[in-house]
């Protein structure tokens, strides 16, 4: 079937399966950033924003994103490098592998609330699992990157 997005503010015509799954075709299409973890939709390694959202898009057929503004780290890297070096001064980017969930998430947070407390942001990021550094080093980073906006 034929399915029309826009991906990373590019309108895309794709043609997929019923069943191919929307990581499967982001990834086609070039979005290596977006991850295959658990495939349970647990670990948040593949967090994309729909239309602003994020989303699992390991859980996602990617007929439903038809019509859907699709956002990858690909295509947020100016918005993601505000930050993402205030979470590596913390030593939260360890084997890096959970990063890009975090950043997608990340974003989405401070669109949504650009001044959150410690407990919105652990909330906000509950659904990324990371093996290597234990959340606090993330939680750090972003409070750093707040906290030097406002000075």
């Amino acid at each position: 079937m034929e399915i029309k997005l826009k991906l990373n503010g590019r309108a895309i015509t794709g043609y997929v399966e019923a069943s191919t799954l929307l990581i499967d075709f982001l990834r086609d299409q070039g979005c290596h950033s977006v991850k295959r973890g658990c495939e349970t939709a647990n670990c948040g390694l593949c967090t994309v924003l729909m239309d602003g959202t994020p989303i699992l898009s390991c859980s996602v057929l990617a007929a439903r994103a038809a019509g859907h503004s699709i956002q990858t780290l690909e295509g947020l890297q100016e918005e993601a490098a505000e930050f993402v070096g205030f979470i590596a001064d913390q030593g939260a980017d360890q084997c890096g592998f959970c990063n890009p969930g975090f950043v997608m998430n990340t974003i989405a947070l401070l669109r949504e609330n650009p001044d959150p407390t410690d407990d919105e942001i652990r909330a906000y990021l509950a659904g990324n699992l990371c093996r290597c550094s234990g959340y606090d080093g993330q939680l750090r980073g972003i409070r750093g990157f707040l906290d030097s906006r406002k000075k």
